[in-house]
């Protein structure tokens, strides 16, 4: 954890100019998303005008829209089988995203495509990186086109009222914004509540007993969230330093294994247990430092609600025998399919 903590807090000697490991060399910038990939100072203003949206008086806004986004998919489950990774948790923050956007629930499935091919093919092949990075920046410049001509009210006009350094946002700088929320918004949430279903699905006790205290969930997400971290993020050592000992050289990449400091005996007692009524949790899943996630506030309530409204319609669901969940590779890692039996 505390390995962890010096990298994310010295935002001079690790920049955060590439944060997804890719077999592209260092000394290569590739595609820039404020605030994501600007260290300070230049981080400060993208941050700043995008903060309002996420605050935790404004993300209220979506509850409404997450439980019907919820209902909606409870509505569709086979009474008897579910995959509660496929059919129901890739579409809570998909067409939660979609909605934002304000565009149809149906183009999420697009969405996802392209996080795939961004966060889990495109580490190894730059080609579909890059063939995914263009579309979505395309759609994302579409996207801005139609609302400047048609007016709405979404993520996108919220956009067009903010300034940086005092002008209105330039059409690429609002473009890479949308892709970085659209990226950082769909996998990660999906990864979490992946993770939270597979345990609950395997955990008779600990489904139990949220079915029998539904006011303990918002405080079984945290533990969910520390104990399953779907994220791991990398730096740039822009010098040569010393990670607990640990030699690093100027051009190296860093990563921050926000699970493994979760894990860390020395913060949390029992680290290794899921213990869904832990009182001192001061995890990492949202990452540390000046880049911690923006969308922590929305990433709790999509969880909340969906956790909440899948135990009150179905509070006994049982992991599916032999069958392997499949966890995703790359920078986002959660189950890819969690089968369970209901009733």
């Amino acid at each position: 954890y505390q390995g962890i903590a010096q990298v994310a807090h010295d935002t001079e000697t690790y920049t955060s100019r590439r944060i997804i490991i890719s077999e592209t060399s260092t000394d290569r910038r590739g595609i820039i998303l404020p605030p994501i990939n600007l260290d300070p100072p230049d981080h400060t203003e993208p941050r700043r005008v995008m903060l309002p949206f996420f605050n935790p008086t404004n993300v209220k806004r979506w509850e409404p829209v997450i439980r019907e986004i919820c209902q909606k998919r409870l509505d569709e489950f086979d009474p008897e089988r579910v995959d509660l990774a496929i059919d129901y948790g890739r579409h809570v923050p998909g067409d939660l995203t979609a909605a934002m956007f304000g565009v149809p629930a149906d183009e999420a499935d697009q969405f996802r495509h392209w996080v795939h091919q961004i966060l889990e093919v495109g580490p190894t092949d730059l080609e579909v990186e890059r063939e995914a990075t263009n579309a979505m920046v395309a759609y994302m410049h579409g996207l801005i086109a139609d609302r400047r001509a048609n007016g709405g009210d979404d993520l996108v006009t919220y956009l067009f009222d903010q300034q940086l350094d005092g002008k209105p946002i330039p059409d690429e700088a609002m473009a890479k914004m949308l892709f970085l929320l659209l990226i950082a918004g769909i996998d990660t949430t999906w990864s979490a509540l992946g993770s939270s279903f597979l345990h609950l699905a395997t955990h008779a006790e600990d489904r139990q007993r949220l079915v029998d205290d539904p006011s303990l969930i918002p405080v079984a997400t945290e533990e969910f969230l520390r104990a399953y971290a779907p994220v791991s993020v990398a730096r740039i050592a822009t010098d040569d330093s010393t990670i607990e000992g640990c030699p690093v050289r100027s051009g190296e990449w860093v990563m921050l294994n926000f699970p493994a400091a979760n894990r860390d005996p020395e913060v949390f007692e029992r680290p290794d247990e899921v213990i869904i009524d832990r009182a001192k949790n001061r995890h990492s899943a949202f990452g540390l430092g000046v880049h911690r996630c923006l969308g922590s506030n929305l990433a709790r309530i999509e969880m909340h609600i969906a956790i909440e409204m899948l135990l009150e319609r179905h509070p006994q669901f049982t992991l599916i025998e032999g069958v392997d969940p499949e966890w995703s590779p790359g920078t986002v890692r959660g189950p890819r399919v969690v089968p369970v039996t209901l009733g």
